[in-house]
């Protein structure tokens, strides 16, 4: 029986993957803040699910809350095959007025505990031949974002990461791949406050679509998983623009 951990399962698209892959047959560990939250899923994969559901509450924001899920990990000897990265958080605004700790928690979060959890895991990974990292990235990789600075800039590395992750492991066996979703229906619109705005709130997709195509491009190995059309029309159409137009119309669209 192979494990999954999931960070940032309590709701949106970590809980929806938690069910793809609880559904695939996987044991999970569910890791978020929101411990009864978490409680609440877990019991309802188990009715619905043969397979267990284990509940690690725990702050990724700091380098401690990490560590302290990796030693929980360690204490019930649960050895995890597939990490599934999806934590994450941002705020709209610009870079001079949002507070120093919202933008250092983004990155200790976008950032730093995906590139931790990643590196504390992976080498039982290869050891043992099998499972993979799944990162939640974004749309939002593909260029820079005037008031979303940091959210964009985080997301750049997360693609850039999983992308030279994915080469470093060539024909071990692991899969790697980076889901890249656009607007999607959760708690992120309203936390980020991205919500209010047109290209948010227009063209959002639902989080179990994304979660969906996210579990199976990851099962199929592929390197960058966009779902929905409109999304990779906006990705494709990046590519044909100068940086300084694409930043240029982000921060119209962004305007605060």
């Amino acid at each position: 029986m192979a494990t999954t951990l999931i960070t940032g399962a309590s709701s949106g698209i970590g809980k929806e993957l938690a069910c793809q892959f609880a559904a695939g047959g996987d044991d999970l560990v569910l890791v978020a803040r929101s411990e009864d939250k978490l409680n609440e899923l877990a019991e309802q994969i188990r009715n619905k699910r043969e397979v267990a559901a284990t509940v690690l509450s725990g702050d990724l924001s700091t380098v401690q809350g990490v560590d302290q899920v990796c030693s929980q990990l360690l204490q019930r000897g649960i050895k995890v095959d597939t990490l599934v990265n999806n934590a994450g958080i941002g705020a709209l605004g610009k870079f001079a007025e949002l507070s120093i700790e919202r933008q250092t928690d983004m990155l200790m979060l976008n950032v730093v505990a995906l590139t931790r959890l990643t590196r504390a895991l992976l080498p039982g990974m290869i050891q043992r031949g099998r499972g993979g990292v799944l990162n939640v990235g974004s749309i939002a990789a593909y260029q820079a974002g005037p008031n979303m600075s940091v959210y964009y800039a985080s997301k750049a590395y997360v693609l850039s990461f999983t992308e030279g992750l994915r080469e470093e492991l060539a024909g071990s066996g692991l899969h790697v791949t980076c889901l890249e979703p656009g607007p999607t229906e959760s708690s992120f619109g309203e936390d980020s406050g991205m919500g209010k705005l047109d290209m948010f709130s227009s063209s959002t997709m639902s989080a179990a679509a994304v979660a969906k195509a996210g579990y199976e491009g990851y099962r199929a190995n592929s390197d960058v998983v966009i779902p929905g059309w409109k999304n990779r029309l906006m990705v494709t159409s990046t590519g044909f623009l100068p940086r300084f137009a694409t930043r240029k119309l982000v921060g119209k669209l962004q305007g605060v």
